[in-house]
């Protein structure tokens, strides 16, 4: 019974790498070799793996798989201060990528805490085009079909090659094989370099922390003119006035849907006219994260979004937020006296940061008085 379970976990594992890899069909032509040779990997793993252990299930055999001793209790304190001490950035995911632990070399390198990351899967801190990848490769490690490495780049610094090494490993106590993925980043590479053991990601300096707050004061103050300026109750032009001072210093995208019994796409700023144009086109009811901020009149704010599908797909069949890159999104309703009067979404694609707890403060305050404005409300 016990190894029906895990054969049906695993089926259920490679279901899930297949939809990712259908969703990545839609990335440029220069990434579709990595998504091909994931395919044929997961094809390969079917033919080799699964339809053998199928057969093995239905005449009744066993199959059941060796497991390794555990280590002495001694043996697991010393490899866990040797995990936590190593100098190049290491974690532990499981079968699905998913990070059970990081050490400090990582949480400095990824710029992510310990904390928040585990849990969330690790492939959402790396580009679209090497997360199914990098989910096939943990997968195999985990099954005990070798250690791998493979190529990857950080959603953040997507122009900086990491080389990621995974090997299997089984904590005491484990149930499962554990995958452990060392990283080893470009500017690692001069060991022994004057300065090399120095965090590889650089500690932002207050000063920088206080450019950027004064930066949003002065989103504040234009966003604040600009509605005192624009005509009172003109839904549409108040909110493509505002959306044009957000676009560009604040968003690469900007998004807005008006409408209390239905919403309706009014206005779309993009990095292109025709990429514009195209999700114009685009109804807000096939936008899941569109309807559900409508519905329960709450703000979203997502970084590295988990969903590809939760803005809906292009003409082409394409994830929104794959096709354009996406890495941080915030979603806020347009709320007068408790009632939604649309719902106003913003992008920030490829390398540059993720929308902060700050910013997204302060778009909750805007987008209420965008909403005032935009109903005519003194």
């Amino acid at each position: 019974m016990a190894q029906t379970d895990e054969f049906g976990e695993e089926l259920a594992d490679f279901v899930r790498r297949v939809a990712e890899l259908k969703a990545a069909r839609s990335l440029s032509g220069g990434d579709l070799p990595t998504v091909l040779d994931a395919a044929i990997f997961e094809l390969d793993h079917v033919a080799d793996q699964l339809w053998p252990w199928y057969e093995r299930l239905s005449s009744g055999s066993s199959g059941a798989l060796p497991r390794t001793a555990s280590a002495d209790r001694q043996e697991h304190h010393l490899l866990r201060a040797v995990f936590q001490r190593f100098p190049l950035p290491v974690a532990l995911v499981d079968r699905e990528a998913v990070v059970r632990r990081l050490n400090f070399a990582a949480t400095s390198f990824t710029g992510v805490r310990a904390g928040y990351a585990t849990g969330r899967p690790l492939t959402g801190f790396l580009a679209h085009a090497d997360r199914a990848a990098f989910r096939s490769q943990a997968a195999a490690v985990a099954r005990g079909e070798g250690d791998r490495s493979l190529t990857v780049r950080l959603q953040q610094r997507p122009s900086t090659p990491v080389h990621a090494t995974l090997a299997a490993v089984r904590p005491s106590g484990e149930p499962h094989t554990t995958v452990l993925v060392v990283l080893q980043p470009g500017d690692l590479s001069k060991a022994g370099a004057p300065g090399a053991s120095e965090s590889p990601t650089a500690q932002v300096p207050d000063l920088g922390e206080t450019t950027r707050h004064a930066a949003l004061m002065d989103l504040l103050d234009e966003m604040t003119a600009t509605l005192l300026t624009a005509p009172r109750g003109d839904r549409e032009a108040v909110l493509q006035r505002a959306a044009q001072v957000l676009h560009g210093r604040f968003a690469d995208w900007v998004i807005a849907d008006t409408g209390t019994a239905e919403l309706s796409r009014t206005t779309v700023l993009a990095p292109s006219e025709k990429e514009a144009k195209t999700l114009a086109a685009q109804a807000p009811t096939a936008c899941p994260l569109v309807v559900q901020t409508a519905r329960t009149a709450s703000p979203s704010l997502q970084v590295r979004p988990p969903d590809p599908a939760a803005f809906g797909h292009n003409a082409e069949g394409a994830p929104v937020l794959v096709q354009a890159d996406v890495t941080s999104l915030l979603c806020v309703p347009l709320t007068v006296d408790g009632t939604v009067q649309g719902v106003l979404t913003l992008f920030r694609c490829g390398a540059r940061p993720a929308f902060s707890m700050a910013e997204a403060k302060a778009m909750d305050t805007m987008s209420r008085h965008m909403a005032l404005a935009a109903a005519g409300t003194p």
